[in-house]
């Protein structure tokens, strides 16, 4: 599979992960669709990318879930279609459940999954319909195994992986494909931007994240797995090794978790 002359629409594109992708995929002669919540942030990646001219902004707010129909109809109304669609966009959080508002759950839903399955659902009769389309969802490791002061992400993430399993079987038929890429520590503001118990952002660096993959390096090994049509893509330092230990020596993972006293 190649790039070239695709339209590839990505969410969370103003910053981080998001951001990197719509960089390298500027240089592969593609037509892109960038979103987030911030206009002019993501103005100014569209002015940083090598093929402004075939770019194109969205700007929308993942939470606002009853409303991915027109918001997928604007897009296609850009190229005409839409061949990839990338769900970056969402948030974390960092908070032991005991300290965690309900509601800090609820926020974490609507956002990291039901908005992601809400835009992926509106964009699906239009996948159907030319018979062909990728799915491409970013997820976490915390997807596939789980750890302290991340309840509710964790949740969100473990439930994107049960809806796009089920949407890939469910459209074998109409030669849909999904990939579910899972992010070890990557090198990005998520930790400073993640909800705390309360609701309030927590407004720091995690050490293991600062330490984690550069962006650009995750932006490299993404773009490489969605070529090969991957269902799932571990992509991080030693800690990838987790969901292999999970499957097959789940006591062993809990006892590494719990020695390493990651926050």
């Amino acid at each position: 599979m190649t790039f070239e002359n695709k339209v590839i629409w990505i969410t969370g594109a103003s910053s981080g992960i998001g951001k990197a992708l719509a960089l390298q995929l500027a240089e592969q002669n593609c037509k892109l669709i960038l979103s987030a919540r911030r206009e002019a942030v993501l103005l100014e990646v569209k002015a940083k990318c090598s093929n402004a001219k075939s770019i194109e902004i969205l700007p929308f707010d993942l939470a606002d879930y009853l409303n991915m129909t027109e918001i997928a109809e604007k897009a296609l109304s850009f190229f005409g279609q839409v061949d990839i669609l990338i769900n970056n966009g969402g948030i974390s959080q960092r908070s032991l459940i005991i300290d965690t508002d309900i509601l800090v759950d609820k926020k974490l839903m609507e956002i990291d999954y039901l908005g992601t399955i809400a835009l992926s659902k509106a964009l699906l009769p239009h996948f159907i319909e030319k018979q062909s389309g990728h799915f491409v969802t970013v997820t976490s490791l915390m997807g596939k195994f789980s750890s302290p002061y991340r309840s509710a992400y964790c949740g969100a993430k473990h439930a994107l992986h049960g809806f796009f399993d089920a949407l890939r079987l469910e459209h074998d038929k109409n030669a849909i494909k999904v990939t579910m890429i899972c992010p070890g520590f990557v090198n990005t503001n998520v930790a400073k931007n993640a909800l705390t118990g309360d609701g309030s952002t927590q407004s720091t660096q995690d050490k293991a994240t600062e330490n984690g993959l550069e962006v650009s390096e995750f932006a490299k090994r993404m773009l490489k797995a969605i070529k090969k049509e991957k269902f799932e893509a571990y992509i991080g330092k030693s800690e990838t090794m987790g969901v292999y230990l999970k499957r097959f020596f789940p006591r062993l993972l809990h006892k590494v978790i719990l020695k390493s006293n990651v926050t």
